[in-house]
């Protein structure tokens, strides 16, 4: 492993990232809560970098040749045990994003509409447009859609290729949909015939003592739910491995693909590397350790967001996931301004606008990104900033 510039602060990223290697690379001096990534220092690599070793000696040849098409057998089963569910019941894919690129040639077809949150995941919502579907927003609350909003929305009598809900430590508002709620969407979709695609991508990542409800593939018995989870959160998007829980009929015709059937199974090495972690306990002890990090790190920031911003910002402790959302109560402060005066800081955030019609001001902040010194120092930037603004008006 190339070692870190020493020469560079040791609040930047640019000490470990680098340019034309990962995604994106924040200049130098700004202190990034934009992006829904791991921290570096939360990145598993010792624990990853064993693994591919452990899997070659135990399949040889087997871990280098092309793969089942719904995925490696090791991997399905340990999942499958996992989720409560049979092993026919889970697809391998290569992340969420692979996963819900498919659903949307198997599900959709141009000029459907797929049924979404009016806020919701900005890149969940461009996957499906760039597959000509179009997106009917529907309201939420605290605890996401209201079931009464997404009956009104199938009821409009044309074609829905599916409804799209994030319930569980919902990206970017950080909500959690109760047990009630949940059984009253699933009854709403059920009775309108049509498929819900619940993007699971941070329930495993609960930083409360309380866990969340059961999923609703979990709740429906997988009938009419398509479940998406994920190995980005939890040990790192590059990786590309995640699934997907459906019916066995559905997952049948999903790994009837001709990118399956002429490639066989998506990232099969890692699979069967990631199965090891699995297999033994090792994977459920990095979840704990993740958890106790981002759990540090979430109440370092909501601590000084409380300290430093005043009752000019609200926002809700979220008890998962990886993003604080903020709304902004005065009525002449605008994401714009916001957003400007925050870089002039040296910090960036995203703006609420990026995740659909949103109404008011709203910014999200990612807790995962950062150390907690990070994080401190990034909220008192911003408190300053944001109060200097105030003044100035």
């Amino acid at each position: 492993m190339v070692p870190p510039d020493s020469a560079v602060s040791p609040l930047s990223h640019a000490r470990w990232w680098r340019a034309g290697v990962v995604q994106a690379v924040s200049p130098p001096g700004v202190l990034d809560l934009g992006p829904g990534y791991l921290e570096p220092s939360l990145l598993p690599v010792d624990e990853v970098y064993p693994l591919y070793a452990e899997a070659l000696a135990e399949y040889g040849p087997a871990a280098l040749t092309y793969g089942a098409n719904a995925g490696a057998q090791p991997l399905r089963a340990l999942l499958a045990a996992r989720h409560g569910c049979a092993p026919e019941e889970i697809m391998v894919t290569a992340g969420t994003s692979q996963a819900l690129t498919l659903l949307c040639t198997v599900l959709g077809r141009p000029g459907q509409a797929v049924v979404v949150e009016r806020t919701c995941y900005d890149l969940g919502r461009r996957i499906m447009t760039d597959h000509g579907l179009h997106l009917r927003e529907v309201d939420a609350d605290g605890e996401g859609v209201r079931p009464e909003a997404l009956d009104r929305a199938l009821s409009h009598g044309d074609d829905v290729a599916f409804v799209y809900l994030t319930p569980t430590f919902h990206n970017p508002t950080g909500t959690v949909a109760g047990e009630s709620r949940r059984l009253e969407l699933l009854a709403v979709a059920a009775r309108h015939g049509v498929r819900i695609v619940e993007d699971d991508a941070y329930t495993e990542l609960g930083l409360d003592r309380t866990a969340p409800p059961p999923s609703l593939a979990a709740l429906a018995g997988r009938r009419g739910v398509i479940r998406l989870g994920s190995f980005a959160k939890t040990l790192g998007p590059g990786l590309r491995l995640g699934w997907l829980e459906a019916d066995p009929d559905l997952v049948e015709t999903m790994t009837d693909r001709g990118q399956l059937v002429s490639g066989g199974a998506l990232n099969h090495l890692t699979s069967l590397a990631v199965a090891m972690l699995m297999g033994d306990g090792r994977y459920d002890r990095r979840l704990s350790w993740l958890r106790a990090q981002l759990r540090l790190r979430r109440d370092t920031l909501v601590a000084a967001l409380r300290a430093g911003m005043g009752e000019s910002v609200t926002f809700d402790c979220p008890a998962g996931g990886f993003f604080v959302w903020l709304t902004f109560e005065h009525p002449r402060r605008s994401e714009s301004s916001l957003l400007a005066s925050a870089g002039r800081a040296g910090v960036a955030v995203a703006p609420g606008s990026r995740f659909g019609s949103v109404a008011g001001t709203h910014l999200r902040l990612a807790y995962s990104l950062n150390s907690p010194d990070g994080l401190a120092a990034a909220a008192a930037r911003l408190a300053a900033a944001w109060r200097n603004e105030e003044t100035l008006r």
